[in-house]
């Protein structure tokens, strides 16, 4: 596909459905759309991914005058906007994370989050790039010694690729023959010297030291441990400087983690977006993207959120499914084989002991899950058989359910995230146990309950006591308190 924004024609690699959800794949320099090519299988099961020839490189034409990082944040600002109404995903490489990074500054408004790889932050390349790279670079400012360049480069490929291989990648790469030669002939495609040079001097001048602190999109950058192009001093100032960011070290990576550590990065990538889980032969579905971004706004105030970040709740959301109940629905029957952990987002769940000798008339209600709330925790854990009926309550409910197998998988790929789910989990059970202990057959027993809607958090809910537990709670009490 090609497109016309302001007279410069655009090319762009694209796959998935044109309805999805946007996600602009931005390469770097000396590169063309290939260079983040490792991540359009994947990425493209939930978005629709369009991957550009910045102006100037692979298929697409020159931008009119001289080339800015300022001019190509404009024109792919511009671009979002005739592709979507809604805020795009960016996906950054190298100087295509410089950027998405100035795109997340200048127009946060069209910017979701971003993934940026071994993004040019202080525009400072390492001394190798700048000993033995740039000065040939500097060279094809010029037309005459561009085409000389160009003349010789053949005879001089295997000095060249002596030189450009630290640089670029680890020493324990995994890259593939194949796309190191299809790397190369994008780093020396004819004709695009001068680009080459003045986008080497863009980022020189585009230094976003001091500016990092500023951007509010939720991002996850990856790094090579091994970078020897952009080196890993400008993580430091990442680190330092950018508050909503996930930073990632990749062990036996260089510039090139997608490519030379495909298996670790994909993983790293897909748990950030929500995609579906890789390390298992679970199925492709994904929960569209609307639905993830509104139940990983819930997460944040339910039980099994408490401290994640918005990225952690965004990876757990898109493994859950969302099923509504209409009030009164049986949603599990007694000695049901389940492993589904249930989440309650609106309305209530009711817990009813199991009928003695089939005989519905003996059930009793036990509890009640009312919103931000889990259920299903033993299921969860030993994929046994429900000792409770659960129902709807009397408004219905809207649940988010996950499995054992997706969320040992969403575990696998994010251990950190595995710890705060195995953390949250354990003490939401440990406050279920406490309350039904508290709960006496003698009294009215005050008990504390946390609240998602009052300021205080806490809320007083009165159990009646009386036969074998205790019956429906009452309304909440008016007044909140700690």
């Amino acid at each position: 596909m090609s497109y016309l924004i302001d007279g410069v024609r655009i090319y762009a690699r694209e796959e998935g459905r044109t309805n999805a959800q946007l996600a602009l794949m931005i390469h770097g320099w000396s590169s063309s759309w290939y260079a983040l090519s490792p991540l359009i299988p994947l990425v493209s099961r939930r978005y629709r991914c369009v991957a550009v020839d910045l102006p100037g490189y692979g298929s697409s034409e020159r931008l009119h005058g001289t080339t800015t990082i300022d001019r190509y944040v404009d024109l792919l600002a511009k671009l979002i906007q005739e592709l979507t109404d809604s805020p795009a995903v960016l996906i950054g490489h190298s100087m295509g994370g410089m950027i998405s990074a100035t795109l997340a500054l200048r127009y946060p408004q069209l910017i979701e989050r971003a993934v940026l790889i071994c993004p040019t932050i202080s525009g400072d390349l390492s001394t190798w790039i700048k000993l033995f790279i740039s000065p040939i670079t500097m060279l094809q400012r010029f037309p005459v010694a561009d085409r000389i360049v160009s003349a010789l480069e053949p005879y001089l490929l295997s000095a060249t690729d002596r030189l450009m291989r630290p640089a670029s990648f680890a020493a324990r790469s995994e890259i593939t023959e194949e796309a190191y030669h299809r790397l190369r002939a994008d780093a020396r495609r004819p004709g695009q010297g001068r680009v080459r040079a003045e986008t080497y001097l863009a980022m020189r001048n585009h230094d976003l030291r001091g500016k990092l602190g500023a951007i509010e999109t939720p991002s996850l950058v990856i790094w090579g441990a091994e970078d020897n192009t952009v080196p890993l001093r400008d993580a430091g100032v990442v680190s330092d400087e950018w508050r909503n960011v996930d930073l990632r070290i990749v062990p036996k990576a260089g510039h090139w983690p997608h490519f030379e550590t495909p298996e670790i990065t994909i993983k790293m990538i897909a748990s950030y977006l929500g995609l579906p889980v890789v390390t298992t032969l679970l199925d492709d579905s994904t929960t569209p993207n609307e639905v993830v971004s509104r139940a990983a706004e819930f997460l944040h105030k339910s039980d099994i959120g408490s401290g994640m970040t918005l990225a952690q709740r965004t990876r757990l959301a898109a493994q859950c499914r969302v099923r509504v109940h209409a009030p009164g629905a049986i949603i599990a029957a007694p000695n049901e084989e389940s492993s589904d952990l249930l989440i309650v987002q609106e309305g209530a769940i009711e817990i009813w002991s199991s009928p003695v000798d089939d005989d519905p008339s003996t059930q009793k209600l036990l509890s009640q899950v009312f919103a931000g709330q889990i259920t299903g925790e033993m299921s969860l854990i030993d994929g046994g058989r429900r000792s409770a009926e659960l129902r709807a309550g009397d408004h219905g409910c809207t649940l988010l359910a996950i499995t054992r197998a997706r969320m040992m998988a969403l575990t696998e790929d994010d251990p950190a995230l595995g710890n705060t789910l195995i953390w949250n989990i354990a003490s939401s059970l440990a406050l279920r146990i406490r309350l039904s202990t508290m709960a006496t057959d003698r009294a009215l027993t005050p008990a504390r309950w946390p609240c998602y809607t009052c300021p205080n958090n806490i809320i007083v809910l009165i159990q009646r006591g009386g036969g074998t537990g205790p019956s429906k709670p009452r309304q909440p009490l008016s007044d909140c308190r700690l």
